[in-house]
């Protein structure tokens, strides 16, 4: 692995590690100035997104990250990243506690700054499938159908707790397959060759 791709792989690991331990100083480091996160729960600039996770953070919103593999590709003062990931979220739903684990991929659009580090300029997660567990085995809960059916299957349960629990979740975000992750990936190439990064 050459030194690019190792600091870019530093750089999302750090992510992981300061937002899910609540290091908002060092986690703030990670994002270009005009950095931009797109999630189920929130599409905005990273300054907000930062904000917003730490207010959860301090009122008990449990959401952590877990890496696997990645990838990276590297052209001149660009990059995009890919790397495999799962989202866990612990919380109630009718009164009883959930856990809900999604798992995809963070698909990253990097740039290099004036001291040539790398930094995120816009994470889009890819959500390609996930599942609901109450936490204690005895308990039951029966789903509405409904709102279940509202999300695509690929963060559809992340989606029914996330608007459980009051937030207002995106549709039609990037899953496995399908017209949202074909554009993705063509706004990445476009990324590569010294397009704009949309926001999606």
């Amino acid at each position: 692995m050459d030194t690019d791709q190792s600091r870019i792989r530093q750089l999302v690991e750090n992510w992981a590690l300061w937002r899910d331990a609540g290091d908002w100083e060092r986690f703030a480091t990670v994002w270009h100035p005009d950095g931009w996160m797109s999630a189920t729960w929130f599409q905005g600039s990273a300054a907000d997104f930062t904000a917003a996770s730490r207010h959860g953070f301090e009122n008990g919103v449990s959401i952590l990250h877990f890496l696997g593999g990645h990838t990276s590709d590297v052209a001149g003062e660009r990059a995009v990243a890919q790397t495999k990931m799962t989202i866990s979220q612990r919380a109630e739903v009718d009164g009883v506690l959930v856990d809900v684990v999604c798992t995809g991929r963070f698909y990253d659009f990097l740039a290099r700054d004036g001291e040539g580090e790398w930094l995120i300029v816009r994470r889009q997660p890819i959500y390609e499938k996930d599942r609901l567990d109450v936490v204690d085995p005895a308990a039951s809960l029966k789903l509405d159908a409904d709102l279940l059916a509202r999300f695509p299957v690929g963060y559809r349960h992340l989606g029914y707790v996330q608007t459980k629990a009051g937030f207002t979740v995106k549709s039609g975000l990037p899953g496995l397959v399908g017209e949202p992750v074909d554009r993705l990936y063509a706004e990445g190439a476009a990324w590569l060759a010294g397009g704009e990064p949309a926001c999606g």
